[in-house]
């Protein structure tokens, strides 16, 4: 499903890179890096920035088998951006400073912790732009349940979601694979249901934190 801008909730753990790209590029530089960890948007919140600025969206090292003049003053999404090689991430970062072009980088970490060989490429990577995001907060995990069970046309009794909040990681990978494994038991979904469903999947999910109800 093509990500939409109905789908992002802006939170506390993504506002700033929400403001940042909606106001990007300008005169803060025609290359920035998004940067997180997995599961908290960031692809999501890249691809809403490419629709918008018509950028021309490349993946990892498949971006060496682009062709530079399609690439010529336009701007360019490279995801999965630290498995471009040296070669190409210096002509992307060249070709970013053209009139009508940019270059969002988007990676789990910052530039400046990637391997490079070439010099002139990390000086040029320790001054990109990074804006960071962050692993979803409540706000936007419980909506990205909510949003995974009505793909399956599920609707979770009372207290499901606040309950899967308090125990599995904080990504949107995690929402989605329980979310699918309450639809396979294709019984009403339940605290009980969920209770179990974890119980068996304790290789994807957190352990409940000290405290916490079962």
């Amino acid at each position: 499903m093509a990500p939409t801008a109905a789908a992002f909730v802006r939170s506390g753990s993504n506002a700033f890179a929400f403001d940042a790209l909606a106001a990007w590029p300008n005169e803060t530089g025609r290359v920035m890096a998004l940067c997180g960890p997995a599961g908290c948007g960031k692809s999501h919140l890249a691809a809403l920035w490419a629709e918008r600025v018509g950028a021309v969206p490349l993946n990892g090292s498949e971006a060496a088998l682009a062709d530079p003049l399609e690439l010529e003053r336009r701007p360019v999404l490279l995801d999965i951006a630290q498995d471009a090689d040296d070669e190409t991430l210096f002509h992307l970062i060249n070709l970013a400073q053209q009139d009508g072009g940019a270059l969002l980088m988007v990676s789990r970490p910052s530039p400046r912790r990637w391997h490079v060989d070439v010099p002139d490429l990390r000086s040029r990577l320790d001054a990109v732009r990074v804006v960071a995001m962050e692993a979803p907060d409540d706000a936007v995990l419980s909506a990205i349940l909510a949003a995974r069970f009505a793909e399956h046309s599920i609707t979770p009794g009372d207290g499901v979601i606040e309950y899967l909040m308090l125990r599995i990681d904080r990504s949107a990978e995690a929402a989605a694979a329980i979310v699918a494994r309450l639809d396979a038991e294709h019984r009403p979904v339940t605290r009980a249901l969920a209770r179990q469903v974890l119980g068996a999947s304790a290789d994807l999910f957190e352990e409940p934190s000290e405290g916490l109800q079962p």
